[in-house]
């Protein structure tokens, strides 16, 4: 695969890694629903602030920028990702993050990998190489190990909890795939203000406290980078990717985790964590080395999006256009049968 398909994806779990350790500081001065509230405030405040910047009358005309918003009629696909990825699953991370170590948590992580892949395989008919499916076994297997309590026979509730926020982002990644064509940074934006507006008044009208004012900023910057831009660039990757592997290249973010939150609690991890950090090591790896190639067809298809003119954009334009450089404007491919290495990106989305 080229690099720059892939950057996106691993700068997002760059970014998202990091921020779970620097979330589990802030979870002792501020109750877990209002602090998922914070979070995606930041997330929403930031990029709402850097998108009208973007679009600020002064800057003049910029013809390449992305179309505003998203199609009504693709509107409850982002309706669902704000409620699954952006309410119930911030909420339930924060509360197994107030009952579990960061190092444990930041890879148990690494199975929203595995739920976004299999919910992608079985409910949106993505295509499943083996070399994938032996990854998520590994992924799995790691996040087993982690989940059962050392000299215990049942799951810590803290596990639990973080595992039904990996269901949750994992639901919310394959519905952000219908819209991930759109405006990425309007998309990320809007589910943080949604989101963090709509927990943060759940958190006080539970009656939780307002943390003090350094906390706030915390978690507002905290939001910002981690869920933000973090959100923005997995948007982008989901174009280029599709939704099971880009799961498996976020996969990575827990890893990133990992060495945050042994840089901010020096300890040595017992046998059972470094046996997880192994196999989902390896999970990660099998991701990294796929390979798909095969003669596909391409169907008709009516969309709008930024793109250059290259294999699969070779239309004419209603103005004068010198065919160089990024553009954005509805467009429609005819048929196309042709090989090359590609994945389910938002033009690669065929039976097999």
């Amino acid at each position: 695969m080229a690099l720059h398909v892939a950057l996106p994806a691993l700068a997002a779990a760059l970014l998202f890694g990091a921020s779970t350790p620097l979330a589990k500081l802030l979870v002792g001065d501020v109750s877990p629903l209002l602090l998922a509230g914070l979070l995606y405030l930041g997330s929403g405040l930031g990029l709402g602030s850097w998108w009208a910047l973007r679009r600020a009358p002064w800057r003049g005309s910029v013809p390449a920028a992305a179309p505003l918003g998203v199609p009504r009629s693709e509107l409850p696909w982002l309706l669902g990702a704000i409620a699954f990825g952006g309410m119930l699953g911030p909420a339930l991370l924060m509360h197994g993050l107030a009952k579990t170590g960061a190092a444990a948590a930041s890879l148990l992580l690494n199975v929203e990998g595995v739920f976004t892949a299999v919910i992608a395989w079985v409910g949106f008919r993505e295509n499943a190489d083996r070399r994938i499916v032996l990854g998520m076994v590994a992924i799995v297997a790691g996040g087993v190990l982690l989940s059962w309590e050392p000299g215990g026979a049942r799951l810590s509730a803290g596990a639990l909890f973080i595992l039904g926020a990996c269901l949750c982002w994992a639901i919310d990644n394959n519905l952000t795939r219908r819209v991930s064509a759109h405006d990425a940074m309007f998309i990320a934006g809007v589910k943080g203000l949604v989101a963090g507006g709509c927990n943060t008044a759940l958190a006080m009208a539970s009656g939780a406290p307002w943390p003090a004012l350094p906390t706030v900023v915390a978690s507002l910057i905290v939001g910002f980078l981690g869920y933000g831009l973090s959100l923005s660039l997995f948007v982008v990757a989901l174009r280029g990717l599709g939704t099971a592997r880009t799961g498996a290249y976020f996969s990575v973010a827990p890893i990133f985790g990992v060495l945050v939150s042994l840089a901010l609690w020096p300890e040595m991890p017992g046998p059972l964590f470094w046996m997880a950090a192994a196999l989902m090591s390896l999970g990660v790896a099998l991701h990294l080395l796929e390979r798909h190639l095969h003669v596909h067809t391409h169907l008709p298809l009516e969309h709008a999006h930024r793109h250059r003119h290259d294999a699969h954009h070779q239309h004419g334009h209603d103005v004068a256009f010198s065919g160089d450089g990024a553009h954005s404007h509805p467009h429609r491919h005819e048929e196309l049968m042709h090989k090359h290495p590609h994945y389910p990106d938002i033009h690669h989305r065929h039976p097999h």
